[in-house]
């Protein structure tokens, strides 16, 4: 069997792209994969064109190989958006491996460990009543895992909506999130992601302002080029930390497992190196004991490829899903993805189908244009930038 063709095919999924790559071969049997760098799927495409040259003619099946020789074909080695080629590329040849072989890609990976894969739902209501009754709906629809998003900072006049001034934040969401805990007890597992908007001085006050236990994670509360960084939070703050969404190998992880500078691993199977690098990184985590709480805001072919990893692993939390009471997939994922795997309430039942379990309409992706996304640019209100 050879690989014939290796194409990267940005398609517009609801309210963004997403960047599928196929890799087909001789036999008939196409992989499909998934890269993770949202809003430079361009730059991703580049790369994979780059990486066709030599895989095309190839043998898919020595999957480890080739993606050695992907990660070290260049004297560059790393980085986002050769992770998020890489990790596209091995999502779909572990798709192929699959399918050749009539198997389920957990069965590469050493077998399933559970039969099902628990999920955590999103809320994004406003902090104050209605972020309770939020809470508690989805509490009575069987998500006991619940995250949250921080409340607006205060709006003055001259305000647009490009103004984020994140200490203004931190008043309000901790005082709605003690009166969350309160109102649901302490059984639900309750917990907010800061996407980066913090510095370690304002992240030590927001959790400061909240009674011990309101939070069992807090999710990237600053940026994480810094490993040194959040070592100092470290001794400011005792919530549990969820990171690593963003990290493009098993070496950006070493220091925050080693040191003990999270305690679930975000690991993101479309941005790390796909699952070659996640099983890696899996293995590093069980080590410290620390479990697998997944980044999956993507596509069902992330959550497909998530799907698999979470099965094969003994050390797994919950898989993030943006599809639940409070949050609701677009319907264009139907027509473009045919073939995904099905949601039961608040999990998905592992799959016994050969490969991934999921297929691409690649003939409705072609009838699109290329629409450029950006992610918002937000500023304090003295004009400087600030993370979105």
């Amino acid at each position: 069997m050879k690989i014939t063709e290796v194409k990267a095919i940005p398609v517009w999924v609801g309210t963004r792209n997403q960047l599928v790559v196929k890799v087909a071969t001789d036999e008939g049997l196409v992989g499909w994969g998934e890269s993770g760098v949202s809003g430079r799927e361009l730059a991703v495409a580049g790369a994979v064109e780059h990486y066709a040259q030599f895989l095309v003619g190839r043998d898919p099946m020595p999957i480890g190989r080739l993606w050695q020789e992907m990660y070290r074909g260049q004297y560059f080695e790393g980085g986002r958006i050769l992770a998020g080629a890489i990790s596209a590329i091995d999502i779909a040849l572990y798709d192929i491996a699959g399918k050749a072989l009539g198997v389920p890609v957990y069965q590469l990976l050493g077998g399933k460990h559970r039969d099902y894969v628990p999920c955590f739902a999103t809320t994004n209501a406003t902090m104050g009543p209605p972020l309770i009754d939020e809470v508690k709906m989805l509490l009575s629809e069987g998500w006991d895992v619940i995250r949250t998003i921080p409340g607006e900072p205060r709006r003055h006049p001259d305000d647009d909506d490009t103004v984020y001034e994140p200490r203004e934040t931190i008043g309000i969401t901790s005082t709605w999130l003690a009166k969350v805990r309160e109102a649901v007890g302490p059984d639900p597992v309750l917990g907010i992601d800061y996407h980066c908007r913090l510095s370690i001085a304002e992240t030590a006050s927001f959790c400061q302002r909240m009674p011990t236990g309101t939070l069992d994670f807090l999710e990237e509360p600053i940026r994480d080029e810094s490993p040194e960084a959040y070592e100092s939070l470290r001794t400011m703050v005792d919530v549990p930390l969820a990171i690593g969404e963003e990290f493009s190998s098993k070496w950006a992880f070493v220091p925050f497992v080693e040191r003990g500078l999270t305690n679930y691993a975000r690991i993101d199977v479309c941005n790390v190196g796909g699952l070659t690098e996640s099983m890696k990184v899996a293995a590093m985590a069980e080590a410290h004991y620390i479990d697998l709480m997944p980044h999956n805001p993507l596509g069902p072919i992330c959550t497909a490829a998530t799907i698999h990893l979470a099965a094969a692993v003994p050390n797994f939390a919950w898989m993030e899903i943006r599809n639940s009471p409070t949050e609701q997939v677009e319907n264009a994922t139907c027509e473009l993805f045919p073939v995904q795997p099905q949601q039961q309430g608040a999990r998905f039942v592992v799959p016994d189908t050969p490969g991934l379990g999921v297929e691409f309409n690649e003939k409705l992706a072609a009838k699109q244009t290329f629409r450029f996304w950006e992610a918002p640019h937000w500023r304090r209100r003295d004009g400087s930038y600030t993370n979105w």
